[in-house]
C-alpha cells in the first residue's frame, strides 16, 4: 500500500512553498500599491487565493483524487498536450531557479559579498536535487521539520513593541498614491504556490481533509504575512516603507543580543530552509510533468537536467533589479496558470461526462 500525505504535512506543505523571502519587500509592496494600512490588503488576496483553492477543489471533486495528467490525457490530443507540457515545465523550473537566483542575491547584501552568486545558488541547487530525488513524502517530512526549524522567527516581533506606535496606521484606510489592480495582481505573486497542490492529487489521501489542508497552509501563510507586515507599518511611517527596499531586513536588524552581532544575517539564514522547500517542489513538479511526456526516462537524470538547465539559464540576471523582472513576468504567467488549469480541467470534466452520459 502507497504511503498518503498527511493533512497535516499538506498544510505544512503548502505553507513552505507560499512562504519565503518575499517576505522582506512584502511590506513595501503594501505601501507603495495599497496606501495606508496596506496590511489590510493582505485578507482580500488571501481571500482571492481560497476562492482559487475552490476552483482546485472541484477539480479534486469532480475528477476523484484522479492526476491532472489523467484528466488533459484523457480528452487533449498529443498535439495540444506537448506544448501545454513544455509551457508548465518551462514556467515551474524558471520559477523555481530564479527564486534561489533572488534569495542569493540578498544573501550577498547582508553577508559574502565576495562569494560568486553562481557558487552560493550551486550550492543550494545540489541540496535541492538531494531533497527532489527522494520523492514527494519525504519532501512533505523534509518541510515539516523545517517548518519547526523557522516558525519561532514570529515571536521575533514581540522585540518590537515598545517602539510600535499605532499613531503610523492612521485611521486612513488604502488612502495615498494607490495602485490597486497592478499592486495586487504583484502582491497576489507573493502567495504562489498553493496551485501546485493540483499535483499532490493521487498522493494524498481520498478525503475532504485534503483541501481543508490547502486551506489551511494559505491561511496559516496569511496571519504569518499580516503579523509581520502589521509589525512594520506600526514601526516605520508610510513615507520609509516606500523608500526601503526590504523593511523586514531592516526591522531584523534593530534586535541587538549581546553575544551576536548582526543578527539579520543569521535569521535571513532561516529563510534558505523556505527557500530550499519552494524550489524543490517547483522542480519535483517540473520533474513529474516530464516524466508524463518521458515516461522510460531516470527520474533522477530527469531532475538533473531540470536544474542544470535552470542553473545556466540563471547566469542570464546579473543584478537583483534583473531577477526581479523576471520573477514579477513569471508571476503574473503562474497566476494565469493558478486560474487558467482549474477552469480547463473542469471545462474537460463536464464535457466528458456530457459526453459520456450522452
Amino acid at each position: 500500500m502507497k504511503e498518503k500525505l498527511h493533512p497535516f504535512h499538506t498544510a505544512i506543505l503548502i505553507f513552505m512553498i507560499q512562504s519565503g523571502v518575499v517576505i522582506m519587500s512584502l511590506p513595501q509592496l503594501l505601501a507603495e500599491n495599497f496606501g495606508y494600512n496596506g496590511w489590510i490588503g493582505l485578507f482580500i488576496i488571501s481571500l482571492l487565493v481560497n476562492v482559487n483553492i475552490y476552483l482546485i477543489s472541484l477539480v479534486y471533486r469532480m475528477g476523484k483524487g484522479k492526476s491532472i495528467f489523467q484528466i488533459l490525457e484523457s480528452v487533449l490530443p498529443r498535439f495540444i498536450l506537448v506544448p501545454l507540457y513544455l509551457f508548465l515545465i518551462g514556467i515551474w523550473m524558471l520559477t523555481g531557479c530564479m527564486v534561489v537566483k533572488n534569495y542569493v542575491f540578498i544573501f550577498q547584501i547582508v553577508s559574502y559579498n565576495t562569494t560568486h552568486p553562481m557558487l552560493l545558488k550551486f550550492l543550494i541547487d545540489i541540496l535541492c536535487f538531494l531533497l527532489v530525488i527522494k520523492g514527494i513524502y519525504n519532501m512533505s517530512k523534509a518541510a515539516t521539520s523545517f517548518f519547526w526549524i523557522t516558525i519561532w522567527m514570529v515571536l521575533l516581533q514581540f522585540f518590537f513593541v515598545k517602539d510600535f506606535d499605532w499613531a503610523r496606521l492612521t485611521p486612513f484606510i488604502f488612502k495615498g498614491d494607490t495602485h490597486f489592480i497592478e499592486g495586487g495582481l504583484m502582491v497576489f505573486t507573493a502567495f504562489l504556490g498553493y496551485e501546485l497542490s493540483m499535483l499532490l492529487f493521487p498522493y494524498a489521501e481520498p478525503d475532504k481533509k485534503f483541501i481543508k489542508a490547502v486551506v489551511a497552509g494559505n491561511v496559516l501563510v496569511t496571519l504569518v504575512y499580516v503579523v509581520f507586515c502589521f509589525i512594520c507599518f506600526g514601526f516605520y511611517s508610510l513615507g520609509q516603507l516606500k523608500n526601503m527596499m526590504y523593511p523586514l531586513l531592516d526591522l531584523l536588524s534593530y534586535i541587538q543580543l549581546p553575544f551576536i552581532e548582526r543578527i539579520e544575517n543569521l535569521l535571513y539564514s532561516f529563510f534558505l530552509f523556505t527557500t530550499v522547500i519552494t524550489v524543490a517542489l517547483y522542480t519535483w513538479s517540473a520533474q513529474l510533468t516530464v516524466s508524463r511526456m518521458l515516461p522510460k526516462m531516470n527520474i533522477k537524470l530527469i531532475t538533473f537536467l531540470i536544474i542544470a538547465i535552470g542553473f545556466i539559464i540563471a547566469w542570464i540576471p546579473d543584478s537583483l533589479t534583473e531577477v526581479g523582472q523576471w520573477l514579477q513576468f513569471l508571476g503574473m504567467v503562474e497566476l494565469v496558470v493558478a486560474f487558467g488549469l482549474p477552469i480547463l480541467l473542469i471545462f474537460i470534466l463536464l464535457a466528458f461526462k456530457g459526453a459520456r452520459s450522452s
